[in-house]
């Protein structure tokens, strides 16, 4: 690599920092902003060049001209941290640190340097859900492979003693005997699920969140409204149509309970930028939200709503976040889940670039 291709190489490797890095002169100008600093703000590079720091940050930090002040005129680093910066797409928290950059004894500029310190957080509770899903997953289905093979030779006798049984009377034991043993071959069966890989094809999103709506608006009460926020500009995503309604349609499903007789259910979708699921970072990703103003799940199910069999009402099976979960993971994807009393929000991540699809 010759010496002409070096501003190049620094540009690039700016450019795939995970960290926003934008570049004051001492007019506090903008001089430079690097690819995450472009999707942090949601601003292309030649719109903002040029522009003062204060228009820039006038949303999220009033104080940002005085910082560079200080860090111009002492020559010192400052940093600021958890600084909340309410963004259009999402709030988030980050740290600000300010860096005078000197020329032959000269400050000539201030690097200004935003690292989001929710994200990592966050990627550390998200994988720790995929491996508490992977590791419940296993088991559950080595326990419902053990159910299978005695539960099929119990439902076998079942049988044959109904044909030869004389009293009718006595084959109503044998009929219930039969009919218990469908009912956990059918449990087992959806314990097990999803067992296919997805077979996927580019979809338009809302077309099969307007599939999920329609079904769960048939099943409510009439004093449930089903809303819709949706963004039109979304791109299609690659995946198996009937395994993303499924797994939606248990979401909601699990929303329209948890309102009961009266209540609002929103779904809504937006492009979510920056995100990691796992160990794969995606610049973008489609985030459907399932928004609930039912009464909230307790603080001691949160961390365990995605676990098969756990479940907070006595009629349910435990089995259909579970499954969601499981399905939203072949699609490379991630459910999450916060909750308060009126406001319990179901977040749906799909990642949209083909090398995590």
């Amino acid at each position: 690599m010759n010496h002409e291709d070096t501003p190049n190489l620094h540009h690039r490797i700016l450019d795939h920092l995970t960290d926003a890095v934008l570049l004051f002169d001492p007019e506090y100008r903008l001089v430079y902003i690097n690819m995450a600093g472009e999707m942090l703000f949601a601003v292309s590079a030649r719109q903002v060049l040029g522009v003062r720091a204060e228009e820039i940050f006038f949303l999220y930090d009033k104080d940002i001209e005085k910082d560079l002040q200080r860090t111009l005129e002492h020559a010192e680093t400052l940093t600021k941290r958890n600084l909340a910066l309410e963004l259009p797409s999402q709030p988030i928290t980050v740290n600000l640190t300010l860096t005078p950059m000197m020329e032959q004894d000269r400050r000539v500029a201030a690097l200004v340097q935003i690292e989001q310190v929710d994200r990592h957080l966050r990627i550390s509770m998200e994988e720790q859900l995929l491996a508490q899903q992977n590791a419940a997953r296993m088991l559950l289905r080595g326990l419902a492979h053990e159910i299978k093979n005695p539960l099929g030779g119990l439902r076998g006798a079942a049988q044959l003693l109904d044909r030869e049984l004389p009293d009718a009377e006595l084959r109503e034991y044998t009929k219930i005997i039969m009919e218990e043993s469908d009912r956990l071959q059918s449990l087992v069966d959806r314990m097990l699920a999803p067992n296919k890989p997805p077979h996927k094809a580019p979809l338009n999103i809302h077309r099969v969140l307007e599939r999920v709506r329609q079904l769960v608006q048939v099943e409510a009460p009439p004093g449930v409204v089903i809303e819709r926020d949706y963004d039109p500009s979304l791109p299609t995503v690659n995946g198996d149509s009937d395994q993303l309604i499924q797994a939606i349609l248990n979401v909601v499903r699990n929303a329209a309970q948890a309102v009961g007789q009266q209540g609002r259910i929103l779904i809504r979708t937006r492009i979510h930028r920056q995100v990691t699921i796992g160990h794969r970072k995606s610049r973008h990703a489609l985030k459907v939200e399932v928004i609930d103003d039912g009464p909230g799940i307790k603080p001691e199910l949160l961390g365990q709503i995605f676990y098969p069999m756990v479940t907070g009402r006595a009629d349910g099976t435990g089995l259909g976040l579970s499954i969601a979960q499981s399905l939203i993971n072949q699609h490379g994807g991630l459910v999450e889940c916060s909750s308060a009393p009126g406001h319990t929000v179901f977040s749906i991540f799909l990642p949209l670039e083909k090398e995590h699809e």
